[in-house]
């Protein structure tokens, strides 16, 4: 049997510390899968469904979106995959009755951890004006409510359509196509705040916002840095792939701020060595060098990264790809002198590392025969990181890394399906040639004008421009900026609408009404009209395969996304008062709801790649979309050439007496979900609301390791954003740095603080003062109160 959902909010008085891990998986975590899973589903339903886990005809995770290889094994999947899955294939569930029982204010009082462990939500739920509780209601009611209050805008733009990364192609792809029929581009999603600079910079350098490698070229590249990225927690199946490099004569070097154990030492559960651990000769250590880096001098290594290979150049004539550079760039000579005009200094002191760490990895790149730059979020939420990851691509078309085997660009997606979603069209900014194809088949024209990203979606709600806002999956309050001036935006508009398959706090900070619509997961069966369903997702490496789930789900009021979205769109695009219908896109929205067939047969003809999409996607593993880059070494830029360009050295100035923080999560959570107290890694145990900080900077600013602290951030605008009540832990970190948990410090990060071009929130770059507080029975008066103040809120 499975556990009932725990009583109590995580008690961070409870907060115990110990030294950061130097090894990562192995036992403990196949245990902690394990113990995880038969807890949310019991025995017999954990082996049902934990085995069919990213098989060929199984589901995917709803995780991460590293890829599969071709030979899987029995368990494809990791301890944070286990955790997903254990989530969403609960047998705990939140009917009717939870809601009677609770009211928003009750909801309210509650913590991250406590609403999404409740389990699957099971009936459409609507929150009146006014009302303190949600009550039950008809999909037929739901769907009217949201309908009637589309219908009634001035503007389709008074609309906000959000996607997470869970939704699948065919969902994505109806979703995008109902929102342009509205006639609107408001489709912000959660790339927005993630890995839009890797986009930014990739299509104006390379041609497509992709990576450029396969999971084989990982597994036998020569040389991989691995920069701002904590694969151990965010994505532990990476570890087998950099486990196979190791073992095939690669090197691997970490570039981070923290000491991450994954990238320490692995212990491969796959490997019966690896689950008895190091003292019994498994494991495999992975980085041969770790530059420890501080926040935000990711910029100024790969400049001195390009200056050490100049160097070495103009001495040896060598260095370079002379064939590959004159044949498919342009710009170097301008990159070149931006590299002569950038000082060693400079960039020792931006990166906070030293020359010879820095000519050490380059004389690796040097030997090379190809070079792989993975990263992530570290290096996309900063003000120029779109300027640093230009630089990455200057570093690596230098010696023609790119388009060849073993060498290119490996921007690592966060969530299952997000790339997916991107190239369904769940964006605010397609291009021109993917509206042609869209007006081509459906007969309608779809609005060409650029829509809202995240950050433009929350500053029109808190203005009053938006009214409605939508969410396909997500908890859209926990994963934006600026936590405070996020929850007011979406309290000032009409309604509120999320497709959901958990509790989260985005439905308690609602409109003026609120509709919650319980949604399939990827581990529920879906059954249409024409029989049982199976959809499509895309992984970091642009791999498209089927996923089927196999549960029966917990409620048959639960309906899958896409037929809530051609619910949705039928009954707006046929209505006579529609100010929608003289524009609707052609389609039968009932037929593609009974056989998703039909939706694939609509984006084979829409979307470039997915032709014969249905075959491709019988055959085992799927297939792989085409990628210019990095099959024939074309590229579809501006220029029709991969482009060199010359960026000013930036990083973070940090004033005295102040610390750069970055935000991030804990190995007990993945993205604004928290699986439990725990950070096993970091040493952390019990609780969340810790800052992890140097020995001296602690020292200097009158602190001890375990006081009570708030959290203030400073930015230019002058308003005091603070998270209070927090434990000062000392860490391993680089001095000026600092480090703790979101969504609980997303409080901090400025709504206006963002990466130049591309828009995303500046998470990894808080200017923070740390103020001590008082003590602990004050500590915990202050935390009474602000609960009460939320309350009263709520209530008013």
């Amino acid at each position: 049997m499975a556990s009932k959902a725990p009583k109590n909010d995580i008690d961070e008085s409870l907060i115990t510390t110990g030294k950061p891990k130097t090894k990562a998986v192995g036992l403990p975590a196949v245990l902690n899968s394990l113990k995880i899973s038969i807890d949310q589903m019991g025995p017999l339903r954990s082996a049902q469904t934990l085995l069919a886990v990213n098989q060929v005809k199984g589901f995917d995770c709803m995780g991460c979106a590293w890829p599969e290889g071709d030979k899987r094994h029995t368990a494809e999947f990791c301890e944070n995959g286990a955790k997903a899955v254990a989530e969403e294939a609960t047998r705990r569930t939140v009917p009717p009755e939870f809601f009677a029982e609770h009211s928003i204010a009750d909801l309210m009082s509650h913590d991250e951890y406590w609403l999404g462990q409740q389990g699957r939500l099971t009936h459409p739920m609507l929150l009146d004006a006014g009302a303190t509780h949600y009550r039950p209601v008809s999909w037929n009611e739901a769907y009217s409510v949201v309908v009637d209050e589309l219908a009634a805008l001035d503007s389709p733009d008074e609309a906000v359509f959000y996607t997470s990364g869970r939704t699948s192609n065919e969902a994505a792809f109806l979703y995008q196509l109902m929102v342009r029929g509205i006639g609107t581009n408001n489709l912000p999603d959660c790339s927005n705040m993630c890995h839009e600079s890797s986009g930014s910079a990739l299509v104006e350098t390379l041609g497509i916002g992709k990576g450029t490698v396969s999971l084989h070229d990982v597994d036998t590249a020569p040389l991989i840095i691995v920069a701002g990225q904590n694969p151990g927690t965010n994505h532990p199946r990476m570890l087998t792939s950099l486990e196979k490099a190791k073992k095939n004569g690669g090197a691997i070097v970490a570039v981070n701020p923290l000491p991450e154990a994954g990238l320490l030492r692995f212990e491969n559960p796959q490997n019966p060595l690896g689950l008895l651990g190091t003292r019994f000769g498994g494991g495999t250590s992975l980085a041969d060098d770790f530059l420890q880096i501080r926040l935000g001098g990711d910029q100024a290594l790969f400049r001195g990264l390009g200056k050490h290979l100049l160097e070495q150049e103009e001495a040896t004539g060598t260095v370079f790809d002379h064939d590959f550079i004159a044949q498919h760039t342009l710009g170097l000579e301008d990159y070149l002198d931006s590299l002569r005009g950038t000082s060693w200094d400079e960039i020792l002191e931006a990166s906070g590392i030293s020359k010879a760490e820095i000519t050490k990895v380059g004389d690796r790149m040097i030997a090379s025969p190809g070079t792989i730059v993975c990263w992530a979020m570290g290096l996309t939420q900063h003000k120029h990181s779109v300027a640093t990851l230009r630089d990455v691509v200057n570093v690596l078309l230098l010696q023609g890394n790119v388009g060849k085997p073993g060498a290119g660009v490996c921007p690592v997606r966060g969530h299952s399906n997000v790339q997916g979603d991107r190239t369904m069209g769940i964006f605010e900014r397609m291009p021109a040639a993917f509206h042609d194809a869209l007006d081509q088949r459906f007969r309608f024209s779809s609005p060409r004008r650029h829509g809202f990203d995240t950050v433009a979606a929350i500053r029109s709600m808190r203005d009053g421009g938006a009214k409605v806002f939508m969410a396909m999956g997500g908890n859209f309050v926990r994963a934006t900026p600026d936590s405070n001036v996020t929850d007011a935006a979406l309290r000032n508009t009409r309604l509120t609408v999320q497709v959901s398959t958990k509790l989260n706090r985005s439905h308690l900070i609602t409109g003026r009404r609120a509709v919650i619509l319980p949604a399939l997961g990827r581990t529920d069966r879906d059954t249409q009209a024409g029989g049982d369903q199976r959809v499509t997702v895309e992984d970091s490496m642009s791999a498209v395969h089927a996923s089927t789930g196999r549960l029966k789900p917990a409620s048959t009021e639960m309906r899958s996304e896409i037929e809530i979205v051609c619910q949705l769109a039928d009954r707006l695009f046929a209505r006579t008062d529609s100010p929608y219908t003289e524009n609707a896109p052609q389609l039968d929205w009932i037929s593609a709801q009974a056989d998703y067939r039909v939706i694939r047969e609509h984006i084979s003809a829409v979307v470039p790649g997915f032709d014969d999409f249905e075959a491709k996607i019988d055959k085992p593993g799927g297939f792989v979309l085409p990628n210019g880059p990095r099959d024939s070494r074309t590229f579809t830029t501006a220029t029709g050439k991969a482009n060199f360009t010359a960026n000013d050295l930036q990083y973070p100035k940090v004033p005295e007496g102040r610390l750069l923080l970055q935000t991030l999560r804990s190995h007990d959570q993945y993205n604004t979900t928290i699986y439990g107290k725990d950070d096993r890694y970091r040493g952390i145990h019990g609780g969340r609301r810790v800052v992890l900080v140097n020995a001296e900077d602690l020292a200097d600013a009158g602190l001890a390791d375990g006081d009570p602290v708030h959290l203030v951030s400073e930015w230019a605008d002058g308003v005091e954003r603070r998270a209070e009540n927090f434990r000062a832990v000392t860490y391993p970190t680089p001095r000026g740095c600092a480090a703790a948990y979101y969504p609980e410090t997303n409080v901090l990060v400025p709504l206006d603080s963002t990466a130049d071009i591309s828009g995303t929130p500046t998470s990894k770059s808080v200017i923070l003062r740390l103020e001590k507080a008082v003590g602990t029975a004050a500590v915990q008066a202050e935390a009474d109160e602000a609960v009460e103040t939320s309350l009263e809120e709520v209530a008013r």
